[in-house]
This record gives C-alpha cells, structure tokens and sequence, in this order.
C-alpha cells in the first residue's frame, strides 16, 4: 500500500522555480509539499552562472543605465528571432521587476556589478550566488512553517480526479511508494532533461557527444508527466548548448565568455567562423559544426585584464591560474603550442586587426562586443592567451506549452486543469536563441505567477 499525503499544493522539484513557488504560495496562506527527486535540492539553479536579467533596477539607475521593461521585451523577442510566445514573454517583462524586489526582500544578495551580455542591447546582467540564492529562499519558505521538504522522493504519474482535474501525484520515496493529493494542483518545477540522452538524440542529435551539465535529477520526468496528460511542448527544436565551455574543464559548471569582452573565436583552421556577438546559443551550434566541436577564444592582455571576478563568465584571471588558458607571448608561439596553421592564424588575426582599427566590420559582420553594445578591440598587446572552448548544455530550454497564468496547455490548445509549470519546464520564453539570465530569471518569475494562480484556482 501506498503512503497517502495530504496537501493543499503541490511542487515537483527544488531548483530556484520550485522554491519561488512554494514560498510565494505559502506567504499567501498555502499548505505546500514540494517533493526533490535528489538528496540535495538546488538543482541546476544552484549549478548555474547566476545570471538573472532584470530590467529598471536600482542597481542599474545607480549607474546610470536606462533600462524598461518594454526594453527588455523588445531584446528577448529579438534575440528569439521571432519564435517565442510573446504572451509569455509579455509575462516575463510584465512581472521582472517585481520579481527583482522581492527577491531581495527575501535576503538575495546581488553583486554590486551590471554586465551586458548575450541579446541584451544595454547591460542588465545582474549576478548572485546561485547555490547561496536557492538556499536562502528554501530557507525562507521553511520558516513560514507552511512549507514541507520531502528529498530523495521521485514523481512518477500525475493523478486525475474523475473530471479530469490534476490533484496530486504518485511518487517514490527512498524506494516506497507514495501518493500526494492536492487539493490547488501541482506545479511542474522539475527541469529540463540534458541527462536524458534519448530525449537529446530526439530533439538535438547535433548534441550528441556534448558536454551535459546541470541537476542530476534533470531526467526530462515532468516533461513525460505532462506529455501523458496531452501536454503540448514549445522551443524544442531550438536546443542548443553553451559556447564557452572548456572541454577538460572538470571544476567549473558554467562557461568563459572572453569573446564578449572583445576574444575572437577561431577553428582547428586558425580561422574565424562566427559573429562572436551573438547569443552564446548560437556560438554554441556554430562551435559544434566545426571540426572536433573544439575552437578557441583568442584574446590579448588588453582583454584579458577586462575580465570581472565578480561575474562567474568573465572572471579570466580566476581560470588562468587554473592553468585553462594557453598563454604565449607572441601569436606566433600562440599557434604552435595550439598546433594551428601559422601563417593563416597569423593573417586572420591581422585581417581582423586591420577591419577594427578601420571602424569597418570583420569577417561575419561583427559590429559589436556583445549584441548591440560596447566597441571592438584589436589584439595585439601581449602577452597573448587561447582559452579552448566547446558547447556544454547546461539546460533545455524548452518545455511544455503554457499561457501567462503558467497553466499547461494540451495539444488542443485547453490548459489541463490543475496543470502548472515553472522555470526549465516552460517554452515559448526564449525561442530560436537566449538572453543571458532569462533561464534562471524565468525560474523566479514563473515560479511566483504559477504559485499565483494555484492560490487564485
């Protein structure tokens, strides 16, 4: 026999959605029960960059950056090319800043640092701890006295009143069976599936021999759990991995970006292949169609001396000391010890050089460090550094189809009743590409409005 719990909601999963859910309900009067799959909660939140983009913060007015929420909206439908859901992300925009403020109302700690980075036209990179985040939020929600935790506790079926509505879930908890019903619905805040290999091969085969990265529980379980109730899905041809990532790098979870601070990227060829301003999504399938699915981000002193210790991304100093960069104090030397054909390395670094120091465009088109913002550099002050880098997936970026309430919606185009979902879980936010923090911006945003309509159902 099953062990039956009782609860008002529902959360499946303890990543940084899961938990704005499950606090945001309690703070308004909820009992909640959200069940971690792993013995650690965090997930692939507490594993990430700690990127999040906000729009019209303190943190930027303080620095004098303008920025709005309708800024924001025009950047991300822009960097998804025009495939994602405006409705969603109309709801992303609409609720950021007040995600932002409540956030640090909950004890969050922002860096005093703003980055621009991938698809943003003004900087709006605003950075925390992750893992310190995820904590401080579980912490909160437990402290309400409305929030249970139940850990290595795996969803297997969602459960159906005999009207059809979602009321709870059957489960595994150390092994044992066990069943939640719950009377408000369940919230899908379980991830994506970057450890699901046949789901990869499915949607992504280009990912194949990919490095994965992110929650060891992100299995694609809340994907299935929904596609058994007729969930439809958004974004899912549009998975695509993280440029950046080292590919002997075991220590690090998230990516080197020098090539936003003016790096170039360069194939097994020594040559340019890419608009080293574009999302790092899309750097990332241009890395993975070269040969090896291995380039390197070369970059001088200049550059490397812009890095930020503050933001995981661009702290180069940090990984240089690691012993990740190949340093060499002429471009010369720089393609010998990466075994790079000399002389064409030497002329497209020069090629480049020449382009930049003109104010003419380079190979690809690049106009811009990153996106729309900030000016090009030459490299050529030594000594001079090759950091090797391919696409890591560190997550999805797809998911099940929902409207602005974060209700699910089936193949139909009906919201399951009683069906919510949050963070990773979500498509239709990011469409063909991604804006740096919109993944674990989502997390927190979606994760309150999906905990909004629980209390409201």
């Amino acid at each position: 026999m099953s062990e039956i719990l009782n609860t008002q909601l529902l959360v499946i999963g303890g990543g940084l959605a899961g938990f704005a859910a499950a606090l945001s309900a309690a703070e308004a009067g909820l009992d909640v029960l959200l069940l971690e799959k792993t013995a650690a909660t965090g997930g692939s939140s507490a594993m990430s960059g700690g990127c999040l983009a906000f729009a019209g913060t303190d943190l930027q007015n303080e620095r004098g950056i303008e920025d709005s929420s309708a800024l924001l909206l025009r950047d991300l439908i822009e960097v998804g090319k025009g495939e994602c859901d405006e409705e969603i992300v109309r709801a992303y925009t609409d609720h950021q800043l007040a995600t932002y403020e409540w956030l640090k109302a909950h004890g969050v700690v922002f860096q005093p640092v703003i980055e621009t980075a991938s698809g943003q036209s003004v900087p709006r990179v605003h950075n925390v701890d992750p893992a310190d985040m995820v904590r401080q939020l579980e912490l909160v929600a437990l402290n309400t006295g409305k929030v249970e935790v139940l850990r290595n506790t795996r969803a297997r079926r969602l459960l159906r009143s005999a009207g059809g509505r979602v009321v709870g879930a059957s489960a595994e908890r150390d092994g044992l069976p066990l069943e939640v019903r719950a009377a408000r619905g369940v919230i899908l805040a379980c991830g994506g599936f970057v450890h699901d290999r046949e789901l990869i091969h499915r949607f992504a085969p280009l990912y194949d021999n990919a490095v994965f990265i992110g929650g060891e529980g992100n299995q694609g379980d809340g994907l299935r759990m929904a596609w058994a109730l007729g969930a439809d899905v958004r974004d899912m041809v549009h998975i695509k991995g993280t440029f950046g990532k080292h590919p002997m790098d075991e220590n690090n979870h998230h990516a080197c970006l020098a090539v936003y601070k003016g790096a170039i990227a360069v194939n097994q060829e020594g040559r340019r292949y890419v608009d080293e301003s574009l999302s790092y999504k899309l750097l990332g399938d241009a890395c993975m169609q070269q040969s090896y699915g291995v380039t390197y981000q070369i970059l001088d002193r200049d550059i490397m001396e812009s890095g930020d210790d503050r933001v995981r991304i661009l702290d180069f100093e940090r990984r240089l000391e690691e012993g990740l960069f190949v340093e060499a104090d002429s471009l010369e030397q720089l393609a010998k010890l990466l075994e790079l054909p000399v002389d064409d390395f030497l002329a497209e670094v020069a090629a480049y050089n020449a382009a930049v120091s003109q104010g003419e465009p380079p190979a690809f088109g690049r106009r811009h460090l990153v996106h729309q913002h900030g000016a090009l550099r030459t490299i050529a002050r030594p000594p001079f550094y090759a950091y090797p880098s391919s696409a890591a997936v560190f997550g999805t970026y797809c998911g099940v189809k929902v409207d602005a309430q974060m209700r699910v919606h089936d193949v139909f185009g009906a919201p399951i009743d009683g069906l919510l979902a949050a963070g990773e879980m979500v498509g239709g936010l990011h469409g063909a590409a991604y804006m740096t923090g919109s993944a674990l911006g989502k997390a927190a945003i979606f994760g309150r409005l999906a905990a909004t309509t629980a209390c409201n159902g």
